[in-house]
């Protein structure tokens, strides 16, 4: 038995002699394409043979390019930051498009690139003869792979424009909270909610100075504190992927504590006294549009033209009344404004960086204040006193930057500051008059903190702290934009 099994069988002898003779049929069949591609060569002079092999080694190189840029796009993508296949404009990618098994496809056989010899594709070839784009295999459902745009790729070594950045959700909070609306959403309700204070001391002076050094009379230390809590509902809304309008109607409480000194004529003894209203602010409504969308080393470019309805409670004509008959000196309004009384407009251009993961913005605006004539500007009871009022035209600016710490929080710090000129009122029938100390510097610091709670809503904190004089002494608010 062991004797028959070491021989094997008639058939297994006869299985084995074929694999045997197959093997130079294998040989000879995987030998044939190097034996005609050096045969083809075998034909040419030297210096096409140089000429060929540079050929092909350009085009190596121009593989090995497509290769590292994919590379790149998947290292991108893996991070959240993935670059787009297409620019905002429609750029076309700037990656060749792979073959069915997700790579580049091969260079073709030397024999293939003759001098002379057209290439195997559809896209045409160098005046070398050399293909610009190489062969895409077709899939296993029988078409050939195409482009996002139904063509069969782009050519590999053609210039390409540098895609428009995807931002990530933090990115976009920062956006859409500093420099402008997101064009690429149709619908955006942003609903928020602010408290500002202020806190002011002047002293008062009434009497006259004897011998041009001693003061006599009373010297009163009065105070003012307020707060004024607004809430507000923008909508926004885009027309295109450039322009986009907004709506925003705000209503404000305000509530004010005067302090002053002198009850019962003595210096130290205060009285006090509060107010309070409340009612619609100033309703406002703009119109953005995009110069520039970011792409490679330009900013995002955007201008903005904004309209404020005095729609609020006007300041002017306001009577202040006595409320302490012990003190004259402690007076108070009837009651608060919520408006300016003034229409105006607003142009202003801001710009934008992403620097991945840092978000550079800055901004410019003139605010240009109509002037309006108001039958009472006099803030004395029993007193009538008409004119034409021109508030000053405002210039303000600002810039600051913003860094997405993971992706759906980031957090931002910037500096503004607003130069408003004296006021000018009219009597009737005189001319221009300066309104003294009516003049105002408004500078501050902001931060922030943008958290993305999802794709449709965004919560956006922010802390502004006054730095002169005339701008409030902090604005604490929270945002909630919610995108359809």
């Amino acid at each position: 038995m062991s004797k028959k099994s070491s021989r094997g069988s008639p058939r297994a002898r006869h299985a084995g002699r074929a694999r045997l003779a197959a093997i130079p049929a294998t040989i000879l069949a995987l030998g044939l394409p190097h034996i005609a591609s050096a045969q083809a060569l075998a034909g040419q002079s030297v210096e096409d043979r140089l000429t060929t092999l540079m050929r092909v080694v350009d085009e190596q190189q121009k593989q090995i390019q497509s290769l590292e840029a994919q590379v790149t796009k998947l290292e991108m993508s893996e991070r959240g930051r993935g670059l787009s296949g297409s620019g905002g404009d429609g750029d076309s990618s700037t990656v060749p498009p792979p073959g069915a098994d997700g790579l580049p496809v091969p260079l073709p056989p030397l024999a293939q690139v003759a001098p002379g010899s057209a290439g195997p594709t559809s896209g045409g070839s160098t005046a070398t003869g050399v293909p610009t784009t190489p062969a895409i295999p077709e899939p296993a459902g029988g078409t050939a792979a195409a482009g996002s745009d139904g063509s069969q790729g782009s050519a590999i070594g053609t210039t390409q424009k540098a895609a428009q950045p995807v931002r990530t959700e933090a990115e976009n909070a920062v956006v859409q909270r500093e420099h402008a609306p997101l064009f690429d959403r149709k619908l955006t309700l942003d609903w928020g909610i602010s408290d500002t204070y202020y806190d002011r001391r002047q002293l008062q002076l009434s009497g006259f100075l004897a011998l041009d050094a001693i003061f006599l009379g009373n010297i009163n230390l009065g105070e003012t504190k307020s707060h004024q809590v607004m809430a507000d509902l923008d909508a926004r809304y885009g027309l295109t992927d450039r322009i986009s309008f907004d709506v925003d109607v705000p209503y404000v409480y305000r509530h004010s504590d005067f302090i002053v000194g002198g009850a019962g004529g003595a210096a130290s003894a205060l009285s006090d006294a509060s107010g309070n209203s409340s009612a619609i602010g100033d309703v406002n409504f703009g119109l953005y549009y995009q110069f520039l969308k970011e792409n490679g080393s330009t900013p995002d470019v955007v201008g903005s033209l904004r309209v404020k309805a005095p729609t609020g409670t006007s300041p002017f004509g306001i009577k202040l009344v006595e409320v302490d008959p012990n003190n004259t000196s402690l007076v108070a309004p009837t009651k608060l404004p919520t408006g300016t009384g003034f229409w105006n407009f607003t142009a202003g251009v801001s710009v934008l960086k992403t620097y991945d993961p840092v978000v550079l913005f800055g901004s410019m605006s003139y605010t240009y204040n109509l002037a309006r004539t108001f039958s009472d500007i006099s803030s004395v009871e029993g007193q009538v006193e008409p004119a034409k009022v021109k508030l000053g035209d405002i210039i303000q600016w600002g810039a600051g930057v913003a860094l997405a710490f993971s992706e759906k929080d980031s957090a931002s710090v910037s500096y503004t500051m607003a130069i408003e000129p004296e006021s000018e009122t009219q009597a009737p029938g005189q001319g221009w008059q300066k309104v003294p100390g009516s003049e105002t510097v408004a500078a501050a610091v902001n931060f922030g903190l943008n958290h993305v709670v999802n794709k449709h809503l965004t919560i956006n904190g922010s802390v502004s702290i006054g730095l002169t004089p005339d701008a409030p002494n902090f604005v604490v608010g929270v945002r909630f934009p919610y995108t359809f």
